[in-house]
């Protein structure tokens, strides 16, 4: 039976699909049959007359991952912003039985699903009439487990508390923590005891900014993701599916 892990970021752009990339190039460098998953993604780069998704591209590249984009990734938009406003926009509504029917045989052909969120914890994928159905119901309908993947500089603290307090209200279960664009300051220390005295959940990961990552240099994110994960730690992390 498969298993999986679901990447939630306090914030938009706070490094999720990196430190995703890292992940799965760490389980899959070692052999093990993984695949990325993202529902839904905003702000697809147009190429001729195709949208390529850049988390999914990215994360792909990093990982050496082949599978059809459209299999891992149902729903591109071109628009950057929140999947559902998008998804009106564009006039393609996001179906909850497509993405759910696209993870199903992913779980069918692979061993590990590392998926990734749009957004924070509240970001909605889609608002018709009375129904708000956002990130979070997606992961419980998912059965999955999560890690956080937070700042460390200012404003952390309140960010990842309340991101990792939402989750819990909703029974959704946080293995842990990743601190993205780490620095080794006081501020940075601070906040990460902070962070694990009120939350009670440890900081699994230190990810320091990826030099060179806007020139292409995605070894980078290869060499930092082996440096500090390793495969059965990962794997630790995971719920069956």
């Amino acid at each position: 039976m498969a298993k999986g892990i679901f990447v939630v970021g306090t914030d938009t752009d706070v490094g999720k699909t990196v430190v995703t990339a890292g992940l799965l190039h760490v389980l899959r460098s070692k052999g093990h049959r993984a695949t990325y998953f993202k529902g839904a993604l905003s702000g697809a780069i147009e190429e001729g007359n195709k949208l390529i998704p850049g988390d999914t591209d990215l994360v792909s590249q990093v990982s050496g991952l082949k599978e059809p984009y459209e299999n891992i990734t149902p729903y591109i938009f071109k628009t950057a912003i929140s999947p559902h406003l998008a998804a009106q926009i564009e006039d393609n509504p996001i179906e909850l039985n497509i993405i759910k029917a696209k993870f199903e045989k992913l779980k069918e052909k692979y061993d590990f699903i590392i998926a990734e969120g749009s957004g924070g914890i509240i970001c909605p994928l889609i608002n018709r009439d009375e129904e708000i159905y956002t990130l979070g119901d997606l992961i419980k309908d998912l059965n999955m487990s999560t890690v956080v993947v937070a700042r460390g500089g200012v404003g952390t603290i309140n960010h990842s508390v309340l991101t990792v307090k939402y989750m819990e209200s909703m029974g959704i279960e946080v293995k842990g923590i990743i601190i993205n664009n780490y620095e080794d300051n006081y501020i940075t220390k601070d906040n990460i005891k902070v962070i694990e005295k009120l939350t009670g959940i440890s900081i699994v990961g230190k990810f320091k900014t990826i030099d060179n990552l806007d020139k292409g240099n995605i070894d980078n994110i290869r060499t930092a993701a082996s440096r500090i994960f390793n495969d059965k730690s990962i794997i630790e992390w995971m719920e069956e599916l």
